[in-house]
């Protein structure tokens, strides 16, 4: 049922590229009864466009190849590479790769979804669609603030219906408050006596699919009221408090999308169609940070997500490679001078059972729920009236961590008997929690290409302690990268409002500057 909806909407988005272009007879078609206007149109349609863009850019997988694997991947070293444009392997400034998401999203992502939330409102008919378009867009946006702080946020995507063209970059403090509030009080009114969105390609066809919508929604907020744990920690432990039984329950509550290969490049996988692809299919690989956990800890995961370039998935084969090389060929520098280097057909990439075109974007999985209270729990002890054992939700997400994988291939399912054992075998302490927590997050949004939010996780806790790579010409001084730069074309299109912003980013408008939330 997911792969119809995909498949429809690259036929729709072909659609749309071929109206806009057709602007000879621009009079008729802006007159003519027949075509699509708000009275008309479906709304369901934009759900779809906007849950498709969230996994990426229909053009060539844009701004996930530079935000997400260039420079998120390798910054938490879940990823490495020897490919010398992959900037943020080495803490390299790129200006166009760093705006690249910022470019994308604004009109591939929250101008649809800022329509569909306006062209909803107040109609019973589609009561759920709107609450669910306020959930998206909050999600779209919150992902945009955590990669650049203060963003437009309040006029975003409006300009039609506002006549606001150049909008303000609202404080990420304010825009962290109306995202919680958009997130808890949609979830309030989602309806499952009311409609069921037909253009929903996360949970479709589930006969729970608004309550499934609610977990998400309560799910997000968790993760929303986590982030303020360092910089407001009041308003963290009063957020996550609302959302204690409601967030997911199993796996079965996880969202994700199903990419669709016969569609065209418009539909497939965005990750693995830039892995896939030259010279990052030869050059990209997991890193060594990664790979030695997971075999230091004989991780069930292990032989599911790598393969050597002979195709051998051994547990015992597998090598990350170190992050910080390159090919230039200058002793120190380039991977052949890297300890135990024997080639680069040794080092671990992506297997065959996750890389394919159609396999599924995780936007939200359990595991990540129960870690996130398990941390809320270790790092509030007393704080948070209701609130479970770090040790039980630990347990359950590294389990739901370890046994999730099945959408991306029936080999790549683990047994729950794996994931007990290795729990029973790595049992958590209290005394390290934090670290074992968020370190299995970084492991859990590493396997579903998440390298976004493991870039957010780490800002936010710290944790897995990352030691920084040091290349000739890095610009943040050998420490590892805390935000994205604002795009320079800002300064042109939006010089006003870009300059306030710019000028008050704690640390300065650079890879070393910090959002709000990310407090020292």
């Amino acid at each position: 049922m997911k792969n119809k909806f995909v498949k429809l909407l690259g036929l729709f988005s072909a659609t749309i590229v071929l109206c806009t272009a057709c602007t000879k007879n621009f009079d008729e078609l802006n007159t003519d009864p027949t075509a699509y206007n708000p009275t008309n149109f479906e709304p369901n349609y934009l759900l779809t466009t906007a849950q498709l863009a969230y996994t990426g850019s229909f053009d060539f997988s844009y701004e996930t190849w530079r935000g997400n694997l260039i420079y998120a991947s390798t910054l938490m070293q879940q990823l490495s590479t020897v490919v010398g444009y992959w900037a943020g392997d080495k803490y390299l400034l790129n200006a166009d790769y760093t705006a690249a998401y910022w470019i994308v999203a604004y009109p591939e992502q929250v101008k649809p979804v800022a329509d569909l939330v306006e062209l909803t409102k107040d109609k019973d008919k589609y009561k759920n669609l709107h609450q669910i378009a306020r959930i998206m867009r909050a999600m779209i946006l919150q992902r945009i603030s955590d990669l650049y702080g203060d963003v437009p946020y309040s006029a975003a995507g409006l300009g039609y219906y506002s006549n606001v063209y150049f909008p303000v970059y609202d404080k990420q403090e304010i825009i962290y408050k109306d995202i919680i509030k958009e997130y808890e009080e949609a979830a309030i009114a989602l309806d499952p006596a009311a409609d069921k969105p037909t253009g929903d390609a996360f949970y479709n066809g589930k006969p729970d699919q608004i309550e499934k919508w609610k977990k998400l929604a309560y799910s997000l907020m968790l993760r929303a009221g986590a982030r303020l744990s360092k910089i407001d920690p009041a308003t963290a432990q009063a957020t996550i408090q609302k959302t204690l039984g409601k967030t997911m329950q199993s796996n079965d509550d996880n969202a994700y999308l199903v990419h669709d290969a016969t569609g065209g490049r418009p539909t497939v996988n965005r990750n693995f169609q830039v892995l896939q692809g030259q010279p990052e299919a030869d050059y990209v690989k997991w890193s060594q940070k990664l790979i030695d956990f997971m075999k230091t800890n004989n991780d069930p995961r292990l032989p599911v997500i790598a393969e050597l370039a002979n195709g051998d998935r051994t547990a015992a084969n597998q090598k990350g490679m170190p992050n910080g090389y390159d090919l230039s060929g200058v002793a120190g520098r380039d991977i052949s001078s890297a300890p135990g280097y024997t080639g680069m057909g040794a080092y671990s990439k992506p297997s065959g059972l996750l890389n394919k075109l159609n396999a599924p974007t995780f936007i939200f999985t359990y595991g990540e729920a129960e870690l996130l209270l398990a941390d809320a729990a270790a790092r509030f002890p007393g704080g948070i009236s209701g609130i479970g054992a770090a040790s039980t939700y630990y347990n359950n997400g590294v389990k739901a961590a370890i046994t999730y994988m099945a959408p991306y291939d029936a080999a790549a399912a683990i047994s729950d008997g794996a994931a007990d054992a290795y729990l029973t075998a790595h049992p958590y302490s209290a005394a390290d929690g934090l670290n074992m927590i968020n370190t299995q997050y970084f492991a859990l949004t590493a396997t579903m290409f998440d390298f976004y939010e493991g870039w957010s996780n780490w800002r936010r806790s710290g944790y897995p302690v990352l030691t920084p790579v040091v290349y000739p010409g890095n610009v943040t001084n050998g420490t590892v990268p805390r935000r994205f730069p604002y795009p320079l074309a800002e300064a042109n299109t939006n010089p006003t409002n870009y300059k306030t912003a710019h000028d008050a980013v704690p640390g300065g408008d650079l890879l070393s500057g910090r959002v709000w939330w990310d407090k020292p």
